[in-house]
């Protein structure tokens, strides 16, 4: 077997992907969006078909001008999301608009409304789409709240242990660690460190919210994200899940080389910690983390931007 193929023994793999064709030559059990491959995906001739459709219904669904390229950006997000869900079993992941990172309110009123695209306009019910969310303290908070009413979310963009523990204490369904942001970080500010499989600080981020979401019986789902070599991905063997873009998947299919479950659950377990985080003292804790401020920041700002540039796509089509 492939690499490919035995890391799918010990963990559920996901496509870090928007692209139909990825979808179909992989064959993962769920896949994940965000704005940036929501762009990549719009930009291409063969997808400018539901960019056309997007811009009929915005116009359909009537509003000024700003309502209509909302609109039809959160029908963009669906439609492919509905592409891909036809070519997988498991879940997509849809990310809810990266301005609201900030607003518990907004953030809850747009996951219904995608979660609603899905089932009024395609059918599809609510237990095939995972909400994407940031891990800001505001979007966990809405996590939890969704979570009421059986819509289940990715909190992405997670980069401190004091967002996985806030999003493990919330009950949220999954969370996405970013190891290779948290490499680039370390990279970036301590160029004279090699890092290796051993030392990697994006791969030691995930395996520590491993070992504690594991010993407290924790049920949040942990989905390594965002990875930047295949070394990064084989040490993380046995999480419940990793995504890992068309390009790793490439490099996991074409080597044979026998690989081995790293991550383990611990035989003895534990009930969850009594003390539950605060919001003073979450934001104190993940203050003190300088790469989780900085890159949580820096991704907000990215998806943001992509969204933008959507949104410009959209206005000079209609």
């Amino acid at each position: 077997m492939n690499q490919l193929e035995q890391l799918k023994n010990y963990t559920k793999v996901v496509v870090d992907s928007g692209d139909i064709n990825n979808i179909e030559k992989y064959k993962p059990h769920d896949a994940t969006t965000n704005p940036s491959l929501i762009l990549k995906v719009i930009k291409m001739p063969e997808y400018q078909y539901l960019l056309k459709d997007a811009i009929n219904y915005a116009h359909k669904k009537g509003g000024n001008k700003t309502q209509k390229i909302i609109n039809a950006t959160d029908k963009i997000i669906v439609s492919i999301g509905i592409e891909i869900l036809n070519k997988i079993p498991g879940f997509i992941s849809s990310e809810v608009d990266s301005r609201l990172s900030f607003n518990t309110e907004e953030s809850i009123l747009k996951a219904h409304k995608i979660i609603e695209m899905y089932e009024q306009e395609y059918g599809i019910p609510r237990s095939k789409i995972l909400i994407k969310l940031a891990s800001t303290w505001e979007c966990i908070k809405a996590a939890q709240f969704l979570e009421k009413d059986n819509i289940k979310c990715n909190l992405t963009l997670l980069f401190s242990f004091a967002q996985a523990r806030a999003c493990a204490e919330s009950n949220v369904f999954l969370i996405s660690p970013f190891v290779g942001r948290i490499y680039d970080w370390y990279k970036s500010k301590y160029p004279e460190i090699i890092y290796n499989s051993s030392n990697d600080p994006g791969v030691k981020s995930v395996k520590k919210i491993y070992e504690y979401y594991k010993k407290y019986s924790y049920n949040t789902i942990i989905m390594g994200a965002s990875f930047r070599n295949v070394d990064q991905i084989l040490e993380l063997s046995g999480c419940d899940r990793l995504t890992i873009s068309p390009e790793l998947l490439g490099f996991l299919q074409c080597n044979t080389k026998k690989i081995f479950c790293k991550l383990k659950k611990p035989n003895k377990k534990y009930q969850h910690p009594k003390h539950r985080l605060s919001e003073s003292e979450f934001r104190w804790l993940h203050n003190q983390d300088a790469m989780a401020v900085e890159k949580l920041s820096e991704g907000i700002r990215q998806f943001s931007l992509d969204q933008d540039i959507l949104e410009k796509i959209v206005l000079k089509n209609f």
